[in-house]
């Protein structure tokens, strides 16, 4: 009897399995069996199998391995031989054989080796998926054994599509999903399984790098693009574009231009609009007809708006006076112009053609101070009539001096009464506008001017008038007369002796009256008829304010 000590070690992707064989010598007649061991074996491919191939058979010296695997006899014996195999890497049938007493003896076993796939990919996401469209999702698979325990499996986040054998070298498997804005974003990938639990072993999985999907929708209506008619050179006008309806607006790309100046645009999405704000400025080599154009990308596709503008120049008016301040009898040239194809007019009058002056010209005088005038400005842009309008005033540099009162008709000698009220009404124009005083002349008493003010005999006397300015003074002598008021005494005395008199005579006759009403008769005193008087100033009498010095 002869003994080998089983050795099982499996490091890494290498299996080696020592054999035990005991043999015996058969009875008379006995059928004897070529052993293989292990039986059917299952190990990672790659790795390596050490073989043990017994007979009981007594008379069987040699044992032979027939495998297309590389092999190496390790020992043997009668009745015995062990082998090694390495790198396995498929499946394979081994045979061993020998012969028994004059007759062939064989026994085999099925090596299964497994291996995961050497790559599992989910082919390219579109860059862009239009929502409510299908979206075919491939996964393709190389390698992987035994195919019979493989399985595919395709994953939205970690929800499972579908799952499927894998066939076929590469395995390809397929599945439609219909997307929509909830996938926006959402991470597809594809696993492989390979189930070795019934060989005793367990689950292999294997998961492709995700990919990440975006979803889009757009709007079936175009941009709505807000912009100017027309727009002057060097002058700026804001430009508006907006697009409701756009899923996901944040990702929307959005370019304005005119002509082929693009412009800064500024873009603000609110859920599902978009609005993107410029400042469009026109240069001179644009003049004439352009476009404004709002472009609007997403998801590799593109919705457009344009708008007809006119750039156009107009210069003007510019009006001009030849004196902006004349001297009263100077020549003044007014003169207006604009730029080309602009018809000018000028205080009514228009120039003889588009492109030319206007011009008048006059004598200064003082009724032309502060004398405005005006210039309209016209041009055509395209069917389209523009007016700026500009103005400009005269000032014609005088100094006059216009004496003027509604009571007299010269200033130059006034009589006021006293205790009245009165005006001073002079009046001075001029180009700068005069400052006008009036003062007495010896005390430098001012009086006030155009302002009504009490009058009493102290205003009596002379009064330089002057009004003065840049271009000189201008000075009028005025003398002011102040009537004192006609004395009222001697009517008054009068009135209060006859009104004594009358009270003493009803004062007797009363006295008569009662005495005769006694005695039966009337008698009549001789009593005084005059009453102590007091005296009154004129003014009291008559009730007149009296004079206040000032």
């Amino acid at each position: 009897m002869a003994t080998i000590v089983p050795s099982v070690s499996w490091p890494g992707a290498c299996w080696t399995l020592l054999v035990c064989c005991l043999l015996t010598p058969g009875a008379q007649g006995q059928e004897f069996l070529l052993r293989v061991e292990p039986q059917n074996p299952v190990f990672p491919a790659g790795g390596s199998l050490l073989v043990n191939c017994s007979t009981d058979c007594p008379s069987s010296k040699k044992i032979i391995l027939e495998t297309s695997l590389s092999k190496e006899l390790v020992d043997n014996g009668t009745g015995w031989a062990a082998f090694q195999l390495s790198n396995v890497t498929g499946n394979s049938r081994i045979l061993c054989s020998g012969y028994c007493n004059g007759s062939q003896i064989t026994g085999f076993s099925d090596i299964t080796v497994y291996s995961l796939p050497e790559r599992v990919e989910l082919a390219p996401l579109p860059p862009w998926q239009p929502v409510g469209q299908n979206l075919i999702l491939r996964c393709q698979v190389e390698g992987g054994s035994p195919r019979t325990s493989l399985t595919v499996v395709l994953l939205r986040r970690e929800e499972e599509l579908t799952r499927q054998p894998a066939v076929g070298e590469p395995a390809e498997v397929n599945t439609t999903v219909l997307t929509s804005r909830e996938d926006h974003e959402a991470h597809f990938s594809c696993r492989t399984e390979l189930d070795m639990k019934p060989q005793g072993l367990e689950l292999f999985r294997n998961t492709s790098a995700p990919r990440q999907l975006r979803t889009f929708a757009l709007p079936v209506t175009p941009p709505r693009l807000v912009a100017p008619r027309f727009l002057e050179v060097e002058k700026s006008w804001p430009v508006n574009c907006t697009l409701d309806g756009l899923f996901p607006a944040s990702e929307a790309q959005v370019y304005l231009a005119l002509g082929d100046q693009m412009l800064n645009a500024t873009v603000m999405n609110h859920g599902d609009m978009l609005t993107a704000t410029a400042t469009a400025t026109a240069r001179a080599d644009q003049e004439g007809a352009r476009e404004i154009v709002c472009n609007v990308i997403l998801g590799g596709e593109t919705l457009e708006a344009r708008e007809n503008l006119t750039v156009f120049s107009f210069l003007g008016p510019i009006l001009n006076l030849s004196e902006p301040s004349a001297p009263e009898g100077s020549t003044v040239t007014v003169s207006c112009m604009a730029g080309a194809r602009v018809q000018v007019t000028l205080d009514g009058v228009p120039a003889a053609a588009p492109g030319q002056p206007a011009q008048l010209q006059l004598n200064a005088t003082e009724s032309d101070d502060e004398r405005n005038f005006f210039c309209s400005a016209t041009l055509e842009v395209d069917g389209e009539f523009l007016c700026r309008n500009s103005s400009v005033q005269l000032r014609s540099v005088t100094l006059t001096f216009n004496p003027f009162t509604p009571a007299l008709e010269r200033l130059d000698h006034l009589k006021w009464k006293d205790k009245t009220r009165h005006v001073l009404q002079c009046q001075a124009r001029g180009n700068p506008y005069p400052q006008l005083r009036c003062l007495k002349e010896g005390s430098n008493r001012e009086v006030p001017v155009g302002i009504p003010f009490f009058v009493n005999v102290t205003h009596n006397g002379t009064y330089q008038c002057q009004a003065s300015s840049s271009r000189g003074k201008y000075t009028l002598v005025v003398v002011v007369d102040i009537e004192a008021p006609k004395s009222h005494f001697v009517p008054v005395l009068l009135a209060v002796l006859v009104t004594l008199g009358v009270v003493t005579v009803v004062v007797a006759l009363m006295y008569v009256f009662r005495e005769h009403k006694r005695s039966g008769r009337y008698h009549v005193r001789q009593e005084s008829t005059s009453l102590p008087l007091t005296s009154m100033q004129p003014t009291e009498a008559m009730g007149e304010e009296p004079s206040r010095a000032e």
